[in-house]
Formats: structure tokens, sequence, C-alpha cells
């Protein structure tokens, strides 16, 4: 649908403005006459009773019929002086629009539409190359707006977010190792995470909406959990004087079920909201099955890649140390 309601016939009066003022008359003084003469005006109130009625003034009926009473309109200059509309102005017959929309103070014609079975960044990938082959009139610009418009603002935010999320993390994950290096190894559950998110997607047919990208959002904080317990128990050993690959190993074993404990209650915890088929659970189910397929493969792909990052920056750190 557009916002265009189609033409209509209009008169049009175009006043010849060196001639009007060269007798007297402004554009402001010809529309008031032409107005209060065909459309009318309440110059006062009448009372009776307590209640006021507009008096409305206009020319009679068979006075304002035609093009030649527009044309033999008697306007009064500011020196007192009579002049013809027809004599200052042309009049013709054109078409013009019903309604005029405007945003910003330009014009603007609004084009909708609703989707159905498919998502409406595919949509609008379709659209916009369409209209790279658009040849437009010259001062004639396309712009989103409505929910493309507002998706975008979204996700604008939310890349912000997710950024700032990692920055926080690590952040307080440095504060309290008291080190850069093991907030760094455990920061490598994250980009696993996403790979989880993507096979999620790809399985379920999920698109990236603002649900997912809130979910996404929330694994920048729950995916480092397993990473943090392997690491901090890792660090505990190892100040108990074990050796560096044995403390990995040992504490890959002990922490084994408390990282599936927890993997496990949250992606439970998830399954109804991934699963249901109810009245609005399109727009929460995308956010489970993120959670879901980002912790899934985050979890077993932590318990194999952190311990051995881990194990390889201490080495190296210990190596550049002795030396």
């Amino acid at each position: 649908t557009t916002s265009e309601r189609g033409y209509r016939p209009e008169i049009w009066i175009h006043l010849d403005r060196q001639k009007a003022a060269t007798l007297g008359l402004n554009v402001a003084l010809v529309a008031d006459t032409v107005r209060t003469a065909f459309y009318g005006n309440a110059p006062t109130k009448f009372r009776d009773a307590g209640d006021d009625y507009d008096i409305f003034v206009r020319l009679a009926k068979s006075d304002r019929c035609s093009l030649k009473d527009i044309g033999n309109l008697p306007i009064y200059s500011v020196t007192g002086r009579m002049i013809r509309l027809l004599n200052v102005a042309t009049i013709t017959e054109q078409y013009g629009p019903i309604q005029i929309d405007r945003k910003n103070r330009q014009r603007i014609i609004t084009v909708d539409a609703d989707t159905f079975g498919r998502s409406m960044g595919s949509v609008m990938r379709d659209i916009r190359r369409k209209m790279k082959h658009l040849a437009l009139p010259p001062g004639i610009v396309i712009r989103e707006g409505s929910e493309v418009e507002q998706q975008q603002k979204s996700f604008r935010d939310l890349r912000l977010l997710f950024l700032l999320g990692i920055v926080l993390v690590f952040m307080v994950m440095a504060a309290q190792f008291e080190s850069f290096r093991d907030p760094f190894v455990i920061m490598f559950s994250i980009p696993f995470a996403l790979v989880g998110v993507i096979w999620a997607f790809y399985l379920t047919h999920t698109t990236l909406n603002l649900m997912s990208f809130i979910g996404i959002i929330m694994l920048v904080g729950i995916v480092v959990n397993n990473a943090i317990v392997l690491v901090d128990y890792t660090n505990i050993l190892r100040k108990r004087g074990i050796q560096l690959f044995e403390a990995v190993r040992t504490a890959g074993v002990r922490r084994l079920r408390p990282v599936l404990m927890t993997t496990f209650t949250t992606i439970f915890g998830m399954l109804p909201m991934a699963l249901s088929n109810g009245e609005g659970s399109e727009v929460w189910k995308p956010m489970g099955i993120t959670v879901i397929g980002g912790l899934t493969v985050s979890t077993f792909i932590t318990l194999l890649i952190v311990p051995v990052f881990y194990t390889y920056f201490t080495r190296k750190e210990t190596e550049k140390s002795l030396k």
C-alpha cells in the first residue's frame, strides 16, 4: 500500500506578482479575498440564550459556480481601487493530490508492505537489489523507514552493547585473576559460541533478529563461566606445586562434572522457550535457540581448546621469564 491517495480536479490561480504589486495588491490580500468569497469566513458570532453561533459569510451559490465567476471576483487594493482577479492572475483547471504528507519539511510518499514466510532482512535485500536499477527523477530519493529503520538502529545499539559486554567481562576477569593472560585465554570460548549460534540458525532456519541478538549478548556472560571454572582450578593446583601439564589434566577431570551440570541446567532451562509453539512464541523462540546452540558448542570446545591455550601461553610466559 502507498500513502498516495490519487489526484482530484482543482482550480489553480497563478498570480502575476509584479503586476499585482503595481496595482497595490499582494498575495496575502488576494488569497484572503478568494477564500472569503468562495469558501467563507466567520467574522463574528450571534449569541442567543447563552449559545454562540458563527455568522458565516460568502458569495451566493449563483456567484461562485464557474471559472468566470472566479475571474470576475472584485478585489480592493490598499488604495481602495477595485480590480478584477482575471486582470492580475491566470485561472486554470489542474489536478492536485488529495493528501500531502511531510517529514522534516519534505514531501514524502510512504510505501508499506507486509511479509509472510520470509524474514524482513531477506525481503529488504531483494528490494534494494531492484531499486539499484531505478532511474529516479531529480530531487527524488528513496529512504528506508518504519520497522526497517528501527531494526537498523536497534542492531547498531546491540553491536555496541556486544562489544561493551566483551570489554566489561574482560576487565572483571582481569581484576579477579590479577592477570591479562588468563582472561585472554578464557575469551577464546566466545568465538566458538558464535559458531554454535550459526549452526543453530542453520539447522532451525532461524534468522538473526532483535531477540536472537540479545541471546548472543547473553552468551558473552554465560559461555565464559565454564572456562573460568577450569582456569581458576588449574591456577589453584599450580599454586599447590603441581606441574603444568598435570594441573591442566587434573582440572579437566575434576571440573568436568560442574561444567556439564551448569551447561545442562542452562540448556534445559531454555528448552521450553526454544520448543514452544504457542501464541507469541515466534518472539522469544530465537533467543532460546541462540543460547542453546552457542552454549552447546562452546562447552565442548572449551573443555578442549581452553586447556590447550592455557598450556601454550603459560609455557611461553615461563620461557620468557627464564630468559
